[in-house]
């Protein structure tokens, strides 16, 4: 059976893409390079596009998100509970300052408002800030009038904000330590900086898109696992690509790992940018400034997982140590000079029998040496050390632990060093900047070639909204 269009990976926005592209008649094969699917659990907010153009409620589509959604261990003893409802979680910052309580609506209320602005533009293509076209301009000028009509308040906020580092902005509102690291620490995740770097604040906002005023923390769905459900697609596993490859400028087959070609017009990849462009691609194709562009991509891995599983439920909530801003500046200046952080930035989600924690700062290639079994045996004895005031027993509850460092997802995912969003969150990297100033509308200069991953914009942990928008370019183009 030929195939109109071959998407490269079964990930979210791969399924996506390939599931839109059959329902406008194409005939989509899917490839991807693990045997099983991954999990089943996805990180991250499914645009309301991407679920109305495929039904996804109708067929099971599902969140969830703890309440309270973050737990934080307070000096001397205690905990510092942020729940969904803004009112409770004043009354509980009340205990830590009456002054940071009152100003937590107000301050929840206008981050709010700041997200509403950036899922505006997330469900759209990125802003063609070159173009001549007069739906373009039509289209941004529609945008800008939207943000317009929030008021003088939110423009000043949106200009402001923005560009601002995480630091600065909570300095400005809040007092109390515990509270500013939390949010300075969501403000900084995935990303190889700390809460004083410029435009961190942007991250924040990122992660808030999709919640509830007061939840700066995104959940999880059950989206891949629907997504796999639907029909329409053909998907191969254990299928590694080797090669796209080119003839006169344009798409002409894909070559696996195996030896087989497939013949083909049109490749939509959803791997990362530097993978597909640099390592998948038929070299020679690219100008070398573009190369160059596409190389200096910023996808520095930065955390690991820990995975401890214990005797039963762990009986701890989410929780995050992140003390003060103080503390995350220090863990990202270890990690800046290229060493694991002795006292990183730890975000706990309990599942099942399982503690899994986010560990971040942890480069993926560590300036003294390489990963081996002892460094992560190092790095889940200092995960434990710091979870164990906050969970007494663990030592002995604790049956094994599973470390998985920056290396080891670039091994496993073939993620460019092991960056869970294909490529950071900075203000170089986003809208009409990615994944590269002057191609942010899923082409390549290869004809038939297209990305759809993380990599593109909306960026990370907005679930199918590169898939879908990727797809909607990729049929405007009419392609065979």
């Amino acid at each position: 059976m030929s195939h109109d269009v071959i998407v490269i990976g079964a990930g979210v926005n791969g399924m996506v893409a390939a599931l839109l592209l059959a329902k406008s008649g194409k005939r989509v094969l899917v490839l991807e390079r693990r045997t099983e699917p991954g999990t089943l659990h996805e990180t991250g907010w499914v645009p309301p596009s991407v679920a109305r153009e495929l039904g996804l409620a109708e067929r099971g589509l599902a969140a969830s998100l703890p309440d309270p959604w973050i737990t934080v261990p307070l000096d001397g003893g205690g905990r510092l509970e942020l729940s969904h409802d803004v009112a409770q979680s004043a009354a509980a910052i009340h205990r830590v300052s009456a002054k940071d309580a009152a100003k937590w609506p107000t301050f929840c209320a206008r981050m709010h408002r700041l997200a509403g602005v950036l899922a505006l533009l997330y469900e759209q293509p990125a802003p063609d800030v070159e173009t001549r076209e007069l739906g373009e301009l039509l289209r941004m000028g529609l945008l800008g009038l939207k943000v317009r009509r929030l008021g003088k308040q939110a423009v000043i906020d949106l200009l402001r904000t923005l560009p601002m580092s995480a630091s600065d902005l909570l300095d400005e509102w809040f007092e109390n330590d515990a509270l500013k690291g939390t949010l300075g620490a969501l403000a900084v995740r995935h990303l190889k900086q700390g809460p004083r770097s410029g435009g961190t604040m942007f991250n924040l906002l990122h992660h808030h898109v999709g919640s509830a005023p007061g939840v700066f923390r995104q959940g999880t769905s059950n989206v891949r696992q629907v997504l796999e459900g639907l029909p329409g697609v053909d998907v191969r596993r254990g299928a590694a690509v080797r090669r796209i490859a080119v003839s006169h400028g344009a798409v002409n087959a894909i070559e696996l790992a195996s030896g087989e070609s497939i013949a083909t017009q049109t490749v939509v990849s959803g791997a990362d940018p530097r993978t597909t462009l640099l390592e998948l691609l038929a070299p020679g194709w690219l100008d070398p400034d573009f190369v160059r562009a596409v190389r200096n991509i910023k996808c520095r891995g930065i955390a690991a997982q820990v995975a401890l599983t214990l005797d039963g439920p762990p009986g701890m909530p989410a929780l995050v140590i992140a003390p003060s801003l103080r503390y995350l500046e220090r863990a990202y200046d270890d990690a800046k000079y290229g060493r694991v952080s002795e006292q990183p930035y730890l975000e706990t989600q309990p599942d099942g029998n399982t503690l899994v924690a986010h560990v971040q700062y942890v480069p993926h290639a560590p300036a003294d040496g390489a990963w081996d079994a002892s460094r992560r045996d190092q790095l889940g004895e200092l995960v434990i050390s710091l979870l164990e005031p906050h969970l007494p027993g663990l030592r002995q509850r604790l049956r094994h632990t599973s470390v998985t460092a920056p290396h080891d997802l670039s091994a496993q995912t073939g993620l460019t060093e092991g960056h869970a969003y294909h490529g950071e969150h900075t203000l170089d990297q986003i809208l009409f900047m990615r994944p590269v100033a002057g191609w942010s509308r899923y082409r390549t200069p290869v004809r038939g070639l297209y990305l759809c991953g993380s990599g593109t914009h909306p960026g990370g942990g907005i679930l199918g909204g590169p898939g879908r928008l990727a797809a909607r370019e990729v049929l405007e183009d009419g392609a065979p």
